[in-house]
């Protein structure tokens, strides 16, 4: 009886560790597979923001001169009395192409833009850091990230810099946000 109770017992306790086995291979194997839809989810996140950014137009231009440019949206902005409106980033950033034709591409932002701000595509990028523009502002995308927007008055006087990430709204920007954004650095006349 103790031989029949001992060899019970052995086998129970042999197909009690071999569960436990299974059951760690069996979890490894989960393990692996959510690791790969991961990897794959953000694979596939990462192809379609390089296909939206691949249609989007591309306003930054690294080969410009910043402080001349900025030089001459000054003089051009006291005669036209309006606020120079400097949006900061590069082709690079996805969220800098959005707003870009967000703006663009909606008529009653596109107005407003036109008519109150002349408005620069502030260029950073490996090409191009633009260092000494950026460092007369405070180097904004250090805290902020990118796009940031800069908003200066006729004269050049730095008023204001936002941040972006208050104007989204999911994968794009809030209408709403943008439009009280604009408003609110409007000159007033």
């Amino acid at each position: 009886m103790k031989k029949l109770f001992l060899t019970a017992f052995l086998g129970l306790g042999i197909f009690t560790y071999s569960q436990q086995l299974k059951d760690r291979t069996d979890k490894k194997e989960t393990d692996k597979a959510l690791l790969i839809k991961t990897e794959h989810a953000e694979l596939e996140a990462k192809k379609k923001a390089a296909e939206e950014k691949s249609k989007l137009p591309k306003p930054y231009n690294p080969k410009a001169d910043a402080a001349k440019d900025l030089e001459n949206l000054i003089a051009k902005a006291k005669k036209e009395k309006k606020n120079i409106m400097i949006q900061a980033g590069g082709n690079w950033c996805i969220w800098c192409l959005r707003f870009n034709q967000f703006v663009q591409t909606n008529a009653e932002l596109k107005e407003m833009v036109d008519a109150n701000f002349l408005y620069y595509h502030l260029n950073y990028s490996p090409e191009n850091k633009n260092e000494k523009v950026f460092e007369e502002f405070g180097n904004p995308g250090e805290k902020f990230g990118y796009p940031v927007f800069i908003v200066l008055d006729q004269n050049g006087k730095m008023l204001h810099i936002q941040q972006s990430d208050v104007l989204e709204e999911n994968k794009g920007y809030s209408l709403e946000k943008v439009k009280d954004f604009f408003e609110q650095w409007t000159p007033r006349k």
